[in-house]
Protein backbone atom coordinates (compact mmCIF):
# COMPACT_ATOMS: atom_id res chain seq x y z
CA UNK A 1 0.00 0.00 0.00
CA UNK A 2 1.45 3.21 -0.62
CA UNK A 3 1.59 6.61 1.34
CA UNK A 4 0.29 9.78 0.50
CA UNK A 5 3.03 12.04 -0.72
CA UNK A 6 -11.57 -6.45 -6.78
CA UNK A 7 -32.52 -25.50 -15.97
CA UNK A 8 -32.05 -23.39 -12.95
CA UNK A 9 -31.11 -19.69 -12.71
CA UNK A 10 -29.16 -17.40 -10.61
CA UNK A 11 -28.40 -14.09 -12.35
CA UNK A 12 -26.34 -11.46 -11.20
CA UNK A 13 -26.57 -7.97 -12.30
CA UNK A 14 -25.07 -4.82 -11.68
CA UNK A 15 -27.54 -2.41 -12.40
CA UNK A 16 -26.89 1.23 -14.18
CA UNK A 17 -27.54 3.34 -16.69
CA UNK A 18 -27.53 2.21 -20.38
CA UNK A 19 -28.73 3.60 -23.58
CA UNK A 20 -28.73 0.91 -25.30
CA UNK A 21 -31.61 -0.49 -26.04
CA UNK A 22 -31.26 -2.81 -29.18
CA UNK A 23 -29.37 -5.74 -27.54
CA UNK A 24 -30.96 -9.04 -25.68
CA UNK A 25 -30.50 -7.39 -22.82
CA UNK A 26 -31.34 -3.56 -21.86
CA UNK A 27 -32.01 -0.84 -19.48
CA UNK A 28 -34.94 2.15 -19.76
CA UNK A 29 -33.82 4.96 -17.14
CA UNK A 30 -35.88 7.47 -15.48
CA UNK A 31 -34.36 9.61 -12.21
CA UNK A 32 -35.21 6.59 -9.84
CA UNK A 33 -36.67 3.50 -11.92
CA UNK A 34 -34.74 1.33 -14.41
CA UNK A 35 -35.98 -1.03 -15.99
CA UNK A 36 -33.82 -4.21 -16.82
CA UNK A 37 -34.41 -6.88 -19.83
CA UNK A 38 -32.31 -10.02 -19.29
CA UNK A 39 -32.29 -12.70 -21.75
CA UNK A 40 -30.90 -16.10 -20.11
CA UNK A 41 -30.14 -17.07 -23.66
CA UNK A 42 -27.26 -14.32 -24.62
CA UNK A 43 -24.03 -14.67 -25.88
CA UNK A 44 -21.43 -15.60 -23.08
CA UNK A 45 -18.24 -15.79 -21.92
CA UNK A 46 -15.54 -17.50 -19.57
CA UNK A 47 -16.22 -15.20 -16.48
CA UNK A 48 -13.17 -16.23 -13.79
CA UNK A 49 -13.45 -14.92 -10.33
CA UNK A 50 -10.06 -12.88 -10.47
CA UNK A 51 -11.23 -10.19 -8.19
CA UNK A 52 -11.31 -12.84 -4.93
CA UNK A 53 -8.65 -15.75 -6.04
CA UNK A 54 -5.97 -13.12 -3.57
CA UNK A 55 -6.06 -11.15 -0.92
CA UNK A 56 -3.07 -8.60 0.46
CA UNK A 57 -2.33 -8.51 4.07
CA UNK A 58 -0.32 -5.97 6.18
CA UNK A 59 3.39 -7.63 7.15
CA UNK A 60 4.69 -11.23 7.37
CA UNK A 61 4.54 -11.72 11.56
CA UNK A 62 1.32 -10.41 11.58
CA UNK A 63 0.26 -13.74 10.31
CA UNK A 64 1.35 -15.76 13.45
CA UNK A 65 -1.34 -14.05 15.67
CA UNK A 66 -4.30 -15.96 16.32
CA UNK A 67 -6.60 -13.22 15.53
CA UNK A 68 -5.07 -12.66 11.91
CA UNK A 69 -5.22 -17.24 11.64
CA UNK A 70 -9.37 -16.30 12.50
CA UNK A 71 -9.97 -13.60 9.57
CA UNK A 72 -7.53 -16.17 7.17
CA UNK A 73 -10.49 -18.97 7.83
CA UNK A 74 -13.38 -16.70 7.55
CA UNK A 75 -12.53 -14.93 4.39
CA UNK A 76 -11.68 -18.16 3.05
CA UNK A 77 -15.10 -19.43 3.85
CA UNK A 78 -16.79 -17.01 2.12
CA UNK A 79 -14.05 -16.28 -1.15
CA UNK A 80 -12.26 -20.01 -1.50
CA UNK A 81 -9.29 -17.37 -1.81
CA UNK A 82 -6.10 -19.07 -2.97
CA UNK A 83 -3.37 -16.64 -2.22
CA UNK A 84 -2.00 -14.07 0.00
CA UNK A 85 0.55 -11.40 0.32
CA UNK A 86 2.22 -8.86 2.42
CA UNK A 87 5.13 -7.31 3.07
CA UNK A 88 8.30 -7.85 4.95
CA UNK A 89 9.09 -11.43 5.05
CA UNK A 90 12.67 -10.63 5.65
CA UNK A 91 12.34 -8.14 8.40
CA UNK A 92 14.18 -8.15 11.36
CA UNK A 93 11.45 -9.42 13.26
CA UNK A 94 11.42 -12.31 10.85
CA UNK A 95 15.44 -13.49 12.21
CA UNK A 96 15.83 -14.93 8.37
CA UNK A 97 19.27 -12.81 8.26
CA UNK A 98 21.78 -12.14 10.70
CA UNK A 99 25.80 -11.73 10.23
CA UNK A 100 28.48 -13.26 12.59
CA UNK A 101 31.65 -11.98 14.00
CA UNK A 102 33.35 -12.67 10.33
CA UNK A 103 30.63 -10.83 8.37
CA UNK A 104 29.63 -14.16 7.02
CA UNK A 105 25.78 -14.46 6.12
CA UNK A 106 23.66 -16.40 9.32
CA UNK A 107 20.01 -17.63 8.21
CA UNK A 108 17.66 -18.83 10.26
CA UNK A 109 14.14 -19.56 8.96
CA UNK A 110 12.35 -20.86 11.96
CA UNK A 111 9.41 -17.74 11.58
CA UNK A 112 9.18 -18.06 7.79
CA UNK A 113 8.22 -21.83 8.37
CA UNK A 114 5.54 -21.14 11.05
CA UNK A 115 4.26 -18.05 8.73
CA UNK A 116 3.92 -20.34 5.94
CA UNK A 117 2.81 -23.40 7.67
CA UNK A 118 0.08 -21.69 9.19
CA UNK A 119 -1.17 -20.16 5.40
CA UNK A 120 -1.01 -23.44 4.13
CA UNK A 121 -2.85 -25.24 7.06
CA UNK A 122 -5.70 -22.96 6.02
CA UNK A 123 -5.17 -24.05 2.07
CA UNK A 124 -3.86 -20.82 0.99
CA UNK A 125 -0.76 -20.56 -0.79
CA UNK A 126 1.54 -17.47 0.00
CA UNK A 127 2.04 -14.90 -3.24
CA UNK A 128 6.04 -13.78 -2.16
CA UNK A 129 6.91 -10.54 -1.57
CA UNK A 130 10.38 -10.22 -1.33
CA UNK A 131 11.06 -7.57 1.04
CA UNK A 132 12.30 -5.58 2.82
CA UNK A 133 15.97 -5.15 3.41
CA UNK A 134 17.58 -7.21 6.56
CA UNK A 135 19.60 -4.06 8.61
CA UNK A 136 22.62 -5.66 9.13
CA UNK A 137 22.52 -6.48 4.62
CA UNK A 138 21.32 -2.79 4.31
CA UNK A 139 23.62 -0.06 2.69
CA UNK A 140 22.16 2.74 4.57
CA UNK A 141 19.66 3.08 7.51
CA UNK A 142 16.92 4.02 5.01
CA UNK A 143 13.59 3.55 7.60
CA UNK A 144 10.38 3.87 6.05
CA UNK A 145 8.06 5.94 7.92
CA UNK A 146 5.39 2.73 8.16
CA UNK A 147 5.10 2.37 12.49
CA UNK A 148 7.18 -1.74 12.04
CA UNK A 149 9.82 1.08 10.24
CA UNK A 150 10.58 -1.16 7.52
CA UNK A 151 14.29 -0.88 5.78
CA UNK A 152 13.83 -0.02 1.93
CA UNK A 153 17.69 0.47 0.67
CA UNK A 154 19.75 -1.58 -1.32
CA UNK A 155 22.09 -4.24 -0.18
CA UNK A 156 25.74 -3.26 0.32
CA UNK A 157 26.56 -6.46 -0.94
CA UNK A 158 25.15 -7.81 -4.29
CA UNK A 159 26.67 -11.58 -3.61
CA UNK A 160 25.15 -11.52 -0.20
CA UNK A 161 21.61 -10.47 -1.38
CA UNK A 162 21.77 -13.65 -4.00
CA UNK A 163 23.04 -15.10 -1.05
CA UNK A 164 20.34 -14.81 0.83
CA UNK A 165 17.17 -15.21 -2.06
CA UNK A 166 19.14 -18.30 -3.07
CA UNK A 167 19.18 -19.89 0.52
CA UNK A 168 15.67 -18.81 1.01
CA UNK A 169 14.28 -19.82 -2.27
CA UNK A 170 16.05 -23.85 -1.96
CA UNK A 171 14.30 -23.73 1.92
CA UNK A 172 11.16 -23.36 0.58
CA UNK A 173 12.06 -26.13 -2.11
CA UNK A 174 12.89 -28.31 0.58
CA UNK A 175 10.61 -27.96 3.23
CA UNK A 176 7.63 -27.64 1.01
CA UNK A 177 8.77 -30.07 -2.18
CA UNK A 178 9.48 -27.69 -5.48
CA UNK A 179 5.31 -29.36 -6.67
CA UNK A 180 4.36 -26.90 -4.09
CA UNK A 181 6.61 -23.79 -4.47
CA UNK A 182 6.06 -23.68 -8.19
CA UNK A 183 2.60 -22.84 -7.65
CA UNK A 184 3.41 -19.96 -5.42
CA UNK A 185 4.35 -16.51 -6.95
CA UNK A 186 7.90 -14.66 -6.30
CA UNK A 187 7.43 -10.71 -6.27
CA UNK A 188 10.45 -8.75 -6.18
CA UNK A 189 9.83 -6.06 -3.96
CA UNK A 190 7.12 -3.20 -3.37
CA UNK A 191 6.35 -0.10 -5.19
CA UNK A 192 9.76 0.68 -5.53
CA UNK A 193 8.70 3.79 -7.76
CA UNK A 194 8.16 5.74 -4.63
CA UNK A 195 9.46 5.63 -0.76
CA UNK A 196 9.72 1.78 -0.56
CA UNK A 197 12.91 2.04 -2.62
CA UNK A 198 15.79 4.42 -1.43
CA UNK A 199 18.22 3.52 -4.59
CA UNK A 200 18.82 6.28 -6.72
CA UNK A 201 18.05 6.99 -9.70
CA UNK A 202 15.00 4.29 -8.38
CA UNK A 203 14.24 2.64 -12.27
CA UNK A 204 18.23 1.91 -13.02
CA UNK A 205 18.83 0.72 -9.20
CA UNK A 206 15.55 -1.25 -9.04
CA UNK A 207 16.42 -3.43 -12.64
CA UNK A 208 19.81 -4.10 -10.70
CA UNK A 209 17.57 -5.42 -7.55
CA UNK A 210 15.14 -7.21 -9.87
CA UNK A 211 17.97 -8.92 -12.33
CA UNK A 212 19.59 -10.10 -8.95
CA UNK A 213 16.73 -11.48 -7.24
CA UNK A 214 15.06 -12.95 -10.82
CA UNK A 215 18.44 -14.69 -11.37
CA UNK A 216 18.60 -16.30 -8.29
CA UNK A 217 15.40 -17.63 -7.74
CA UNK A 218 15.70 -19.48 -11.22
CA UNK A 219 19.11 -20.70 -9.78
CA UNK A 220 17.29 -22.92 -7.35
CA UNK A 221 14.36 -24.01 -10.26
CA UNK A 222 13.17 -22.61 -13.43
CA UNK A 223 9.80 -23.57 -12.65
CA UNK A 224 9.68 -21.40 -9.88
CA UNK A 225 7.50 -17.94 -10.97
CA UNK A 226 9.32 -14.82 -10.48
CA UNK A 227 8.02 -11.04 -11.83
CA UNK A 228 7.49 -7.23 -10.83
CA UNK A 229 7.80 -3.98 -11.21
CA UNK A 230 5.08 -4.26 -8.40
CA UNK A 231 4.77 -0.88 -8.88
CA UNK A 232 2.65 2.25 -7.34
CA UNK A 233 0.31 4.13 -9.35
CA UNK A 234 0.32 1.43 -12.29
CA UNK A 235 3.72 2.72 -13.13
CA UNK A 236 6.84 1.47 -15.20
CA UNK A 237 5.52 -1.58 -16.94
CA UNK A 238 6.55 -0.70 -20.18
CA UNK A 239 9.92 -0.05 -19.57
CA UNK A 240 9.88 -3.10 -17.33
CA UNK A 241 9.28 -5.08 -19.84
CA UNK A 242 11.70 -3.62 -22.28
CA UNK A 243 14.80 -3.93 -19.48
CA UNK A 244 13.86 -7.70 -18.96
CA UNK A 245 13.44 -8.15 -23.08
CA UNK A 246 16.64 -6.60 -24.24
CA UNK A 247 18.68 -8.13 -20.87
CA UNK A 248 17.42 -11.52 -21.08
CA UNK A 249 15.94 -11.47 -17.23
CA UNK A 250 13.31 -13.84 -16.76
CA UNK A 251 10.04 -12.08 -15.78
CA UNK A 252 6.61 -15.02 -15.29
CA UNK A 253 4.13 -12.38 -14.84
CA UNK A 254 3.79 -8.30 -14.20
CA UNK A 255 2.08 -6.89 -11.24
CA UNK A 256 1.07 -3.41 -10.48
CA UNK A 257 -0.84 -1.14 -7.94
CA UNK A 258 -3.37 1.52 -7.74
CA UNK A 259 -6.36 2.70 -5.54
CA UNK A 260 -9.22 4.59 -6.40
CA UNK A 261 -8.34 7.97 -4.73
CA UNK A 262 -4.78 8.16 -6.63
CA UNK A 263 -4.49 10.85 -8.31
CA UNK A 264 -4.86 10.87 -12.89
CA UNK A 265 -1.28 12.84 -12.24
CA UNK A 266 0.42 9.83 -10.81
CA UNK A 267 -1.07 7.13 -12.83
CA UNK A 268 -1.69 8.65 -16.14
CA UNK A 269 0.39 12.19 -16.34
CA UNK A 270 -2.64 14.11 -16.64
CA UNK A 271 -5.09 16.60 -14.84
CA UNK A 272 -8.06 15.10 -15.30
CA UNK A 273 -10.50 14.05 -12.31
CA UNK A 274 -10.75 10.71 -12.83
CA UNK A 275 -13.83 9.29 -10.54
CA UNK A 276 -13.31 6.76 -7.24
CA UNK A 277 -15.13 3.72 -9.63
CA UNK A 278 -12.87 4.47 -12.36
CA UNK A 279 -9.57 4.79 -11.18
CA UNK A 280 -8.66 1.26 -10.56
CA UNK A 281 -9.64 -0.06 -14.07
CA UNK A 282 -8.38 2.97 -15.96
CA UNK A 283 -5.30 1.88 -14.57
CA UNK A 284 -5.48 -2.11 -15.40
CA UNK A 285 -6.30 -1.37 -18.94
CA UNK A 286 -3.26 1.11 -19.35
CA UNK A 287 -1.09 -2.15 -17.77
CA UNK A 288 -2.91 -4.39 -20.16
CA UNK A 289 -2.68 -2.99 -22.93
CA UNK A 290 1.54 -2.11 -22.42
CA UNK A 291 1.95 -5.96 -21.69
CA UNK A 292 0.04 -6.34 -25.16
CA UNK A 293 2.46 -4.02 -27.28
CA UNK A 294 5.40 -5.64 -25.47
CA UNK A 295 7.76 -8.58 -26.82
CA UNK A 296 6.22 -10.83 -23.91
CA UNK A 297 2.33 -9.96 -24.99
CA UNK A 298 0.92 -13.43 -23.10
CA UNK A 299 2.36 -12.42 -19.43
CA UNK A 300 -0.54 -12.95 -16.85
CA UNK A 301 -1.27 -9.36 -15.11
CA UNK A 302 -1.24 -9.72 -11.30
CA UNK A 303 -3.13 -6.71 -9.86
CA UNK A 304 -1.06 -6.86 -6.09
CA UNK A 305 -2.73 -4.11 -4.83
CA UNK A 306 -6.35 -2.65 -5.07
CA UNK A 307 -8.79 -0.97 -2.78
CA UNK A 308 -11.35 2.14 -2.91
CA UNK A 309 -9.02 4.39 -0.70
CA UNK A 310 -5.00 4.35 0.33
CA UNK A 311 -6.05 6.66 3.42
CA UNK A 312 -7.83 5.83 6.31
CA UNK A 313 -11.49 6.90 5.33
CA UNK A 314 -14.06 5.27 7.23
CA UNK A 315 -16.91 6.68 5.00
CA UNK A 316 -15.28 4.58 2.09
CA UNK A 317 -13.74 1.00 3.68
CA UNK A 318 -15.86 0.77 6.55
CA UNK A 319 -19.00 1.61 5.19
CA UNK A 320 -21.83 0.06 2.55
CA UNK A 321 -20.06 1.80 -0.04
CA UNK A 322 -18.02 -0.75 -1.05
CA UNK A 323 -20.70 -2.79 -1.93
CA UNK A 324 -21.40 -1.15 -5.51
CA UNK A 325 -17.66 -0.05 -5.77
CA UNK A 326 -16.39 -3.82 -5.34
CA UNK A 327 -19.55 -4.53 -8.27
CA UNK A 328 -18.21 -1.92 -10.73
CA UNK A 329 -14.95 -2.36 -10.19
CA UNK A 330 -15.98 -6.58 -11.22
CA UNK A 331 -17.55 -5.04 -14.27
CA UNK A 332 -14.90 -2.83 -15.69
CA UNK A 333 -11.57 -4.92 -15.23
CA UNK A 334 -12.91 -8.14 -16.31
CA UNK A 335 -10.68 -9.31 -19.24
CA UNK A 336 -7.80 -7.23 -18.57
CA UNK A 337 -6.54 -8.69 -15.50
CA UNK A 338 -5.34 -12.53 -14.77
CA UNK A 339 -5.85 -11.89 -10.74
CA UNK A 340 -6.81 -9.04 -8.52
CA UNK A 341 -5.26 -8.75 -4.97
CA UNK A 342 -7.63 -6.37 -2.48
CA UNK A 343 -5.62 -4.89 0.31
CA UNK A 344 -6.28 -6.21 2.83
CA UNK A 345 -8.20 -9.20 4.07
CA UNK A 346 -7.96 -8.20 7.84
CA UNK A 347 -7.61 -5.13 10.23
CA UNK A 348 -5.02 -7.18 11.93
CA UNK A 349 -2.85 -4.09 10.11
CA UNK A 350 -0.15 -1.85 11.78
CA UNK A 351 1.21 0.29 9.01
CA UNK A 352 -0.01 3.44 10.80
CA UNK A 353 0.50 1.87 14.47
CA UNK A 354 -1.59 0.18 16.59
CA UNK A 355 -5.73 1.00 16.02
CA UNK A 356 -6.69 3.48 18.61
CA UNK A 357 -10.47 2.67 17.99
CA UNK A 358 -12.52 -0.39 15.96
CA UNK A 359 -13.54 1.41 13.14
CA UNK A 360 -10.99 3.74 11.87
CA UNK A 361 -11.05 3.18 7.90
CA UNK A 362 -9.02 0.05 7.65
CA UNK A 363 -8.25 -1.73 4.72
CA UNK A 364 -9.73 -4.69 6.24
CA UNK A 365 -12.81 -7.10 5.36
CA UNK A 366 -13.14 -7.96 9.06
CA UNK A 367 -12.52 -5.23 11.95
CA UNK A 368 -10.99 -5.94 15.42
CA UNK A 369 -12.98 -8.60 17.47
CA UNK A 370 -14.28 -10.52 14.11
CA UNK A 371 -16.68 -8.19 13.29
CA UNK A 372 -17.41 -8.46 9.46
CA UNK A 373 -17.62 -4.58 7.99
CA UNK A 374 -19.81 -4.88 4.92
CA UNK A 375 -17.17 -5.07 2.42
CA UNK A 376 -17.06 -8.46 3.51
CA UNK A 377 -20.79 -9.11 3.08
CA UNK A 378 -20.15 -7.99 -0.49
CA UNK A 379 -16.98 -10.39 -1.17
CA UNK A 380 -19.57 -13.15 0.48
CA UNK A 381 -22.74 -11.95 -2.28
CA UNK A 382 -20.14 -11.27 -5.12
CA UNK A 383 -19.14 -14.70 -4.71
CA UNK A 384 -21.86 -16.35 -5.96
CA UNK A 385 -21.74 -14.76 -9.63
CA UNK A 386 -21.05 -17.78 -12.05
CA UNK A 387 -18.10 -18.77 -14.22
CA UNK A 388 -19.45 -17.69 -16.80
CA UNK A 389 -21.01 -14.05 -18.61
CA UNK A 390 -24.14 -13.66 -20.61
CA UNK A 391 -24.04 -10.04 -23.09
CA UNK A 392 -25.94 -7.11 -20.78
CA UNK A 393 -25.34 -4.03 -22.47
CA UNK A 394 -25.30 -1.66 -19.25
CA UNK A 395 -22.79 0.41 -17.45
CA UNK A 396 -22.90 -0.98 -13.99
CA UNK A 397 -24.34 -4.48 -15.19
CA UNK A 398 -23.03 -8.54 -14.98
CA UNK A 399 -25.19 -11.42 -16.33
CA UNK A 400 -23.47 -14.76 -15.34
CA UNK A 401 -24.62 -18.59 -15.68
CA UNK A 402 -22.76 -21.29 -13.19
CA UNK A 403 -21.81 -24.46 -14.07
CA UNK A 404 -25.06 -26.11 -12.90
CA UNK A 405 -27.03 -23.49 -15.87
CA UNK A 406 -28.05 -21.83 -13.18
CA UNK A 407 -28.05 -17.56 -13.72
CA UNK A 408 -28.25 -14.75 -10.94
CA UNK A 409 -28.64 -11.32 -10.70
CA UNK A 410 -26.45 -8.63 -8.21
CA UNK A 411 -28.32 -5.40 -8.53
CA UNK A 412 -26.52 -2.17 -6.79
CA UNK A 413 -27.33 1.54 -6.31
CA UNK A 414 -23.20 3.77 -7.25
CA UNK A 415 -23.00 6.85 -6.12
CA UNK A 416 -19.59 8.86 -4.51
CA UNK A 417 -18.64 8.43 -0.69
CA UNK A 418 -19.45 11.81 -0.57
CA UNK A 419 -22.34 12.55 -2.00
CA UNK A 420 -25.38 10.07 -1.00
CA UNK A 421 -27.60 9.33 -4.17
CA UNK A 422 -31.50 8.72 -4.23
CA UNK A 423 -33.16 5.71 -3.63
CA UNK A 424 -33.75 2.94 -7.00
CA UNK A 425 -36.33 0.76 -7.94
CA UNK A 426 -35.01 -1.30 -10.02
CA UNK A 427 -37.58 -3.79 -12.43
CA UNK A 428 -36.32 -7.22 -13.67
CA UNK A 429 -38.29 -8.77 -16.74
CA UNK A 430 -36.48 -12.10 -17.28
CA UNK A 431 -36.58 -13.91 -20.98
CA UNK A 432 -35.44 -17.37 -21.25
CA UNK A 433 -36.44 -18.81 -17.94
CA UNK A 434 -39.43 -20.34 -16.76
CA UNK A 435 -38.65 -19.90 -12.84
CA UNK A 436 -41.22 -17.96 -11.06
CA UNK A 437 -39.59 -17.37 -7.54
CA UNK A 438 -36.61 -15.96 -6.56
CA UNK A 439 -34.38 -15.15 -3.28
CA UNK A 440 -33.08 -12.04 -2.00
CA UNK A 441 -30.47 -10.73 -0.43
CA UNK A 442 -28.99 -6.98 0.55
CA UNK A 443 -26.07 -5.84 1.71
CA UNK A 444 -26.66 -2.12 2.70
CA UNK A 445 -27.18 -0.12 6.34
CA UNK A 446 -30.19 -1.89 7.28
CA UNK A 447 -28.55 -5.78 6.12
CA UNK A 448 -24.86 -7.13 7.34
CA UNK A 449 -24.06 -3.16 8.73
CA UNK A 450 -23.09 -2.94 12.33
CA UNK A 451 -22.94 1.05 12.07
CA UNK A 452 -26.08 1.74 13.33
CA UNK A 453 -25.69 -0.27 16.46
CA UNK A 454 -22.92 1.26 16.75
CA UNK A 455 -23.89 4.30 17.18
CA UNK A 456 -26.69 3.44 19.78
CA UNK A 457 -24.11 2.27 21.89
CA UNK A 458 -22.50 5.64 21.77
CA UNK A 459 -19.93 4.63 19.04
CA UNK A 460 -17.08 3.20 22.21
CA UNK A 461 -13.95 3.44 21.75
CA UNK A 462 -13.21 0.11 23.61
CA UNK A 463 -16.41 -2.10 23.29
CA UNK A 464 -17.07 -4.56 26.06
CA UNK A 465 -16.95 -7.75 25.23
CA UNK A 466 -21.03 -8.26 25.47
CA UNK A 467 -20.56 -4.62 22.90
CA UNK A 468 -18.35 -6.72 20.27
CA UNK A 469 -20.76 -9.82 20.01
CA UNK A 470 -24.02 -7.14 19.79
CA UNK A 471 -21.81 -5.61 17.12
CA UNK A 472 -20.96 -8.95 15.25
CA UNK A 473 -24.54 -10.06 15.08
CA UNK A 474 -25.07 -6.93 13.55
CA UNK A 475 -22.99 -7.83 10.78
CA UNK A 476 -24.32 -11.11 9.47
CA UNK A 477 -26.46 -11.01 6.61
CA UNK A 478 -29.50 -12.14 7.67
CA UNK A 479 -31.36 -15.06 5.26
CA UNK A 480 -32.79 -14.09 2.14
CA UNK A 481 -35.92 -12.84 1.42
CA UNK A 482 -38.27 -14.80 -0.21
CA UNK A 483 -39.81 -13.35 -3.71
CA UNK A 484 -42.64 -14.53 -6.06
CA UNK A 485 -41.84 -13.39 -9.74
CA UNK A 486 -45.03 -11.21 -11.64
CA UNK A 487 -45.38 -11.48 -15.19
CA UNK A 488 -41.57 -12.50 -15.29
CA UNK A 489 -40.65 -9.42 -13.50
CA UNK A 490 -39.21 -8.38 -10.21
CA UNK A 491 -38.99 -5.26 -8.55
CA UNK A 492 -36.26 -4.21 -6.06
CA UNK A 493 -35.89 -1.10 -4.21
CA UNK A 494 -32.46 -0.21 -3.07
CA UNK A 495 -31.43 2.97 -0.75
CA UNK A 496 -27.65 4.46 -1.90
CA UNK A 497 -25.04 2.52 -1.78
CA UNK A 498 -27.30 -0.95 -1.71
CA UNK A 499 -26.38 -3.62 -3.36
CA UNK A 500 -28.26 -7.14 -3.39
CA UNK A 501 -28.01 -10.43 -4.57
CA UNK A 502 -31.54 -11.80 -6.62
CA UNK A 503 -31.46 -16.04 -7.46
CA UNK A 504 -33.80 -17.57 -9.52
CA UNK A 505 -34.81 -20.97 -8.02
Amino acid sequence: MQTEPRTRVLLILLCAVSPLLNSPAYAQVTSDHEVIVVDANAASRPFPHFWEKMFGSGRAILSLRESYRRDLHDVKQITDFKYVRFHAIFHDEVGVYDEDSQQRPVYNFSYVDQIYDGLLANHVKPFVELSFMPRKLAAQDSLHSFWYKPNVSPPKDWTKWDGLITAFTQHLVDRYGIDEVASWYFEVWNEPNIDFWTGEPKQTTYWQLYDHTAFAVKKVSPRLRIGGPATAQAQWTDAFLKHCAENKVPVDFVSSHVYGNDRAEDVFGTSENIPRNKMVCRAVSKVHEQIKASSMPKLPLIWSEFNASYKNEPDVTDSVYMGPWLADTIRQCDGSVDLMSYWTFSDVFEEQGVAKTPFYGGFGLIAAGDISKPAFNAFKLLHELGDERLQLNADSALLTRRQDGSLAIVLWNYAPPEHPGIERTFTLQFKGTKSSNAQVSFVDTSHGDYHATYEKMGSPRYPTQAQIQQLVNASVLPPPQERTLTNRSLNVTLPSYGLALIQIQ
